[in-house]
């Protein structure tokens, strides 16, 4: 059955008021985009530092010669994943890749389900895996727009306490990296415990390789200090990527917005044709009728 002019009226009026919402959100969207970008820059900094000092202890044989609590050479019996997606829809593609490319890096990881726990920073995939069946050791959800480190110590604080009691025995952060406005890539970080294979997944180009000595003169003890640079260094770490993922998260939600207000755009270009070739022919068929009534009178 074909639409009426009053049925074409309303969908007109309905679709510019989900592009009025759509355009909305974008805005806030790229205002939160820009406010965690600001807060990322500052951040990159202190995290190239932290990077940097734990590096050199490392080339300088002190992570060898000293043991902490995030430090372990135990046998790798149950690996922990946490995976950070959002808490709610409307971002495009966003949580469907990050999960995609989760599976895909635990799958070459790992033999069976037994050998591996999910930790879920976010409600979807906490909500993905727990609706599989997935052995979710830990959520949390409603991280806030912009991370603060505080609030991201509540995370690393239950994460290294799991590590600390043995429910695993190593720690990768799977998330989305932010590129730019249009693309992000998957990682997948070893983060526990802190060994060479972990540095060197950690180490980027932020890292400025300097000529330090390699030889420490330690007060009061390098256990002691590993105990205050080490928590340091995987907070670094995990707030880093949850705030990585956060920026990624709104410009994937930025872009999602965008492509609605467009896809919107089209929609309402195409109805307001069909609504003028309706009313066209509505004009025409009227014309016709008084054409006709008018020659049958003259008869």
């Amino acid at each position: 059955m074909a639409e009426s002019i009053s049925d074409v009226q309303h969908r007109i009026a309905s679709t510019k008021n989900t592009r009025q919402i759509t355009t909305a959100m974008q805005m806030v969207q790229t205002s939160k985009l820009n406010q965690i970008q600001k807060s990322a820059i500052g951040y990159q900094d202190y995290v190239s530092r932290v990077k940097a000092v734990v590096m050199h202890l490392a080339k300088s044989q002190l992570l060898n010669d000293a043991s902490s609590n995030l430090q372990s050479d135990r046998t790798v019996k149950k690996t922990a994943y946490l995976v950070v997606t959002s808490d709610r829809g409307m971002v495009g593609s966003y949580n469907s890749n990050v999960i995609r490319d989760t599976n895909t890096f635990i799958k070459d990881r790992q033999a069976g389900n037994d050998d591996y726990v999910i930790l879920a920073v976010g409600g979807t995939g906490a909500d993905f895996y727990k609706k599989r069946g997935e052995n979710v050791a830990y959520e949390y959800r409603g991280v806030s727009d912009i991370p603060t480190f505080n609030e991201v110590r509540e995370i690393v604080k239950t994460v290294s306490n799991m590590y600390d009691n043995g429910e695993f025995d190593e720690l990768f952060v799977c998330y989305n990296h932010f590129v730019n406005r249009l693309t992000s890539d998957f990682r997948g970080e070893k983060m526990l415990p802190v060994d060479q294979e972990a540095l060197d997944s950690a180490k980027s180009e932020e890292v400025e390789e300097k000529q330090l000595s390699k030889s420490y003169d330690v007060e009061p003890s390098i256990e002691d200090v590993l105990q205050v640079v080490l928590p340091q260094y995987a907070e670094s770490l995990i707030f880093g990527a949850i705030l990585d993922a956060k920026t990624a998260e709104h410009a994937a939600s930025s872009t999602a917005m965008k492509s609605a207000s467009d896809n919107a755009t089209d929609l309402i270009s195409q109805l307001e044709l069909k609504y003028n070739r309706a009313r066209q022919a509505a004009i025409t068929t009227e014309i016709t009728e008084i054409t006709g009534g008018q020659e049958a009178l003259n008869q």
